[in-house]
């Protein structure tokens, strides 16, 4: 079980799980003990104390410690130089939808973006490692992980240049052991990193940390921490009277201590195993100033500037332009760096650059804003707290000193100005001087605005009223403040926009949301059907629409699927709509004694399985490893087409035992679906072109085309694999008809246009696969295959060295075993096409890990390495599993249980749940075992073992 323990401004404990909807059973909350000052060490120390208070039922700490995975997030603190969201901390700072990405929320906040990829890490993390530490005031964005070492600390690194390094700790290691520590400097300078460059590499830390329960029971050790030998109630060092952790910081403190040549002697931590892992295509964005949201959502939406990429058509008039949850005017091109969010800027505002606008209620006011100049409205206890401050404001210094600035200038000038010098007494913490007057509801804000940010002659009474009214400070606002009247307010103008940006969708984000979560907004606040789109906009807009619609109607318990059906079909449609503007003109090229004999490999997936699946591929384009097998030395998957007398079609299925004969158009209707017995071949006939939608000459009957073909056929098919087995059955069978019907009647297909034609096939029998499947036995070998986005999915081979799949240590260890346990890839599909549809968050963000990963088996099988392809397949396997849960039902879990001691790997192959189960056995000799494990007690009557073997050919097609 995964827990997050997260660390916040105590004025947020009691409001959290309303206002995040997080559940208190996944999420521990709390503060740093009282007014103790305990370091980012002692913080973490103290998280895991009270984590394990609440949930030890008896348990020691270390046996406590071993039975859950953790994530430790420090996201407390004053935020004084973010004043903005300082009430609910940083980590839960709003975050702008990336304009490049799809599946994002318009309610997301930081800590919803930090989330997924800490959860990965912690997923990959080696077994003895159950705890991740990081901080709340980041996003990191980092591409596929690589293989992560075993080691008692793993901490995350980035490249960065020597005057990036001096603002963070640095980890230093030797140019001949680059993943082991030698040593971290906190901060070091320019000329200290020149020195140490040419002996070492040197990373930045990016906070994130791996900690094995070893290091974790040493660094609460370090923190006063007495092992919990006296139960749970008194459990700090002696010396440590007032019950809480003594100050110790994780970076400055106990870093230093850890590498092979540590700046700190401590024996204990320089014994841990320390690795330093590059976080590869990552990025870091700061959040700790108002100044660095900016910088950072400017750094993120640009991170990706094909336009191909991006849905949003609209440009502002300058990209620093941010605005969420609000309502507002148009901005002009002299606009820079500025961010509104939960606020109302009618027109009747004037503003410049560097604002931050947040809080402000519906108004009419008339204001006109200097550069600089910000402004927070809170609500508290019924009243309004009126807080500007300026861009640049760091909340630090006191009252009284001419280096203590306020909006971007002296505190003093300020109150010299408006004549109100003592109304607080020098050498106050600015943090805590009461310079924000709370103000009811009725009071004219525009004025105090005007009073307080511009001309203090506007309005000469303001100033008796500042003195008179109750004043909070910024460290009373953020103790004081109402959040969920703060939230409430921020729900009411994100509903008033919903409608808007769905109306403005060519120049909105809209369409590329999570398209589920923003029904279920749509459908709260009662919000009417977003009209169709009209047929002239793209498909998959189209088929966004539509299904966004059945989903508010699923939200509001309207069960009528019109529209979904509708979606599917647009699909459908437009894969198929390029093969009807193409049509065909079969002519039969054999004698009439001939047979045309075609066969195909079974495929085994490896990485990427689901990326190549329309609407995600279409969209994002797809990348897979797979390889081309025969089992028992033959080829399963095999089609004979003959010449027949008679004007009709005859269709036999050898393992199926049955027989259909055609001789209308109206027979090779699908009505039958993917269940009946010649489904396949008939779609395949369809796109053959013996049907009029697909023929380029128009026959008044299937008689007269097939008198005109020449005559009449027999194909004949043997599927020597079980359905649902998972080796790309269906699609690679329809890939061998397709194949077979193009050398015998004169198509000239090449293996593309037949795959090509293979994905329209399973639309016209609304399977609805991807292209993997038949380009995995079309083509022979391992190979790495990608799409780019667009209709037509057309994807480029690389092959890879075959060395892994034809050493004889490495066949022998290679098992396929059929399970006996049959599930039709129909129904899974469908529900991960629903999810593709939506954008779902979830789906869409294992679909990108899963193309990542599977770039990164294309790099392992590279290396020759058994056991980095060992690791690939078990990553493969974990993401299929996360994807859909039925992936690893009861039954095939029982089965794993038998051999997974002997196993470096395994996974089901194609869409999980059934079939076919690859084991890469730890050697030889362990394979061996396997097999009499499972040759002793089989599942059930069908299970066995086949030999596989590579195939070199792919398809092939020869004549008698």
């Amino acid at each position: 079980m995964k827990k997050y323990l997260l660390s916040i401004p105590s004025s947020l404990i009691g409001s959290f799980y309303g206002l995040t909807g997080k559940s208190a059973a996944t999420w521990m909350v709390d503060c740093d003990p009282g007014d103790a000052r305990v370091g980012s060490g002692g913080g973490t120390a103290w998280m895991l104390y009270r984590a394990w208070q609440q949930e030890q039922a008896g348990m020691g700490f270390g046996s406590w410690l071993a039975e859950g995975k953790r994530v430790v997030l420090h996201a407390g603190g004053q935020s004084r130089r973010l004043p903005a969201y300082a009430p609910v901390g940083k980590i839960l700072t709003p975050v702008p939808v990336f304009r490049w990405q799809r599946g994002q929320r318009l309610d997301q906040t930081l800590l919803d973006m930090q989330v997924p990829l800490y959860d990965r890490i912690l997923q990959q993390a080696p077994g003895q490692i159950h705890t991740l530490v990081a901080s709340g005031d980041v996003l990191i964005t980092g591409d596929e992980l690589p293989v992560f070492p075993e080691a008692d600390v793993i901490c995350f690194g980035l490249w960065i240049s020597p005057e990036q390094s001096t603002h963070h700790g640095v980890f230093f290691c030797d140019r001949h052991r680059p993943d082991s520590l030698e040593f971290m400097l906190q901060k070091p300078s320019v000329e200290t990193i020149r020195g140490l460059a040419p002996d070492y590499y040197f990373m930045m830390d990016i906070g994130i940390w791996l900690l094995s329960d070893r290091a974790v029971e040493l660094l609460m050790a370090r923190c006063g921490w007495d092992g919990g030998r006296f139960g749970p109630g008194v459990n700090w060092s002696k010396d440590r009277l007032d019950g809480v952790p003594g100050y110790y910081d994780l970076y400055s403190d106990f870093g230093p201590a850890m590498g092979l040549n540590p700046q700190v002697d401590d024996p204990e931590i320089r014994a841990l195993r320390v690795k330093i892992v590059s976080l590869e295509g990552g990025a870091f964005y700061h959040f700790g100033t108002g100044s660095d949201m900016l910088q950072s959502m400017l750094q993120i939406q640009n991170r990706v500037l094909d336009q191909r990429a991006i849905w949003n058509r609209n440009v502002k008039p300058h990209p620093s332009i941010f605005v969420q949850n609000a309502i507002t005017g148009p901005f002009q091109e002299y606009h820079r760096q500025i961010w509104i969010e939960n606020s109302c800027i009618p027109t009747s505002w004037r503003l410049a650059s560097r604002h931050i606008l947040t809080g402000i209620p519906k108004n009419s006011w008339t204001i006109d804003l200097k550069e600089g100049i910000c402004l927070d409205m809170i609500p508290v206890a019924g009243k309004v707290c009126l807080r500007p401050y300026g861009f640049t404001d760091s909340f630090s210094g006191t009252t009284g000193c001419p280096d203590t600035l306020w909006m971007e200038k002296p505190l003093m000038k300020w109150m010299d100005d408006r004549r109100i010098e003592s109304a607080i007494p020098d050498g106050t913490d600015i943090q805590q001087a009461p310079l924000f007057p709370l103000l009811d509801v009725s009071e004219d804000f525009e004025h105090w605005i005007r009073w307080m940010t511009g001309n203090p002659q506007v309005n000469k009474s303001l100033r008796e009223e500042w003195l008179a009214a109750e004043r909070l400070s910024a460290a009373q606002i953020s103790s004081r403040a109402d959040l969920p009247a703060l939230q409430e307010q921020r729900q009411h103008f994100r509903a008033l926009s919903l409608g808007k940006l769905a109306g403005n969708y060519r120049k909105s984000v809209f369409y590329q949301l999570d398209l589920d979560h923003t029904a279920r907004e749509w459908a709260r606040v009662g919000l009417e059907l977003p009209q169709l789109l009209p047929a002239s906009e793209s498909p998959l807009l189209q088929i966004h629409n539509r299904m966004f619609r059945n989903r508010i109607g699923r939200y509001r318990g309207d069960s009528n699927n019109e529209d979904e059906t509708a979606a599917f079909r647009i699909l459908q449609e437009a894969i198929l709509q390029r093969f009807i503007s193409e049509p065909v003109l079969p002519r039969m090229n054999v004698m009439s004694d001939q047979i045309v004999w075609g066969r195909s490999p079974a495929r085994l997936d490896l990485a990427g399985g689901w990326t190549d699946t329309p609407p995600y591929c279409l969209i994002e384009g797809g990348r897979v490893v797979n390889v081309a097998v025969e089992m028992n030395g033959q080829p399963p998957l095999q089609v004979f087409v003959k010449p027949a007398e008679k004007h009709s079609i005859i269709l036999r299925s050898i393992d199926l035992g049955e027989r259909e004969e055609i001789s209308t158009w109206e027979h090779l209707a699908l009505s039958g679906g993917v269940g009946s017995a010649f489904a396949i071949p008939k779609a395949a006939l369809i796109l053959t072109g013996f049907h009029p939608d697909y023929c380029r000459v128009k026959y008044h009957s299937m008689e007269e085309q097939l008198r005109d073909f020449g005559g009449g056929m027999e194909i004949t098919l043997l599927s020597a694999i079980p359905k649902g087995s998972g080796l790309g059955t269906s699609s690679i069978l329809a890939a061998t008809i397709l194949g077979t019907l193009s050398d015998f009647a004169s198509l000239k297909w090449d293996r593309t246009t037949i795959g090509n034609r293979t994905l329209a096939l399973e639309q016209l029998l609304t399977t609805g696969g991807g292209w993997q499947d038949q380009f995995g036995g079309l083509l022979p070998g391992v190979k790495y295959l990608e799409s780019v986005p667009g209709i037509n999915q057309s994807p480029t081979v690389r092959w890879l060295p075959d060395h892994l799949f034809t050493r004889p240590e490495c066949l022998e260890s290679m098992l396929l075993y059929y399970t006996g346990i049959t599930r039709v890839a129909k129904n899974i599909l469908a529900e991960i096409v629903r999810g593709m549809f939506l954008n779902s968050d979830k789906h869409l963000g294992l679909l990108r890990e899963m193309k990542g990963h599977a770039l990164n088996t294309f790099e392992a099988i590279q290396t020759d390495d058994y056991g980095l392809l060992a690791a690939k397949i078990r990553q493969s396997w974990q993401l299929n599993c996360e994807l859909d849960e039925g992936t690893n039902p009861p039954q095939v879990a029982s089965v794993i249980r038998q051999f997974e001691d002997y196993a470096a790997a395994y996974k089901l192959l194609g869409a999980g749940g059934g079939g076919y189960l690859l084991i890469l056995a730890k050697n030889p000799e362990a394979a061996g075992r396997i097999r009499s494990v499972l040759q002793h007690d089989p599942p059930n009557m069908r299970a066995r073992f086949v030999d596989l073997s590579l195939s070199g050919h792919g398809f092939q097609v020869t004549r008698s």
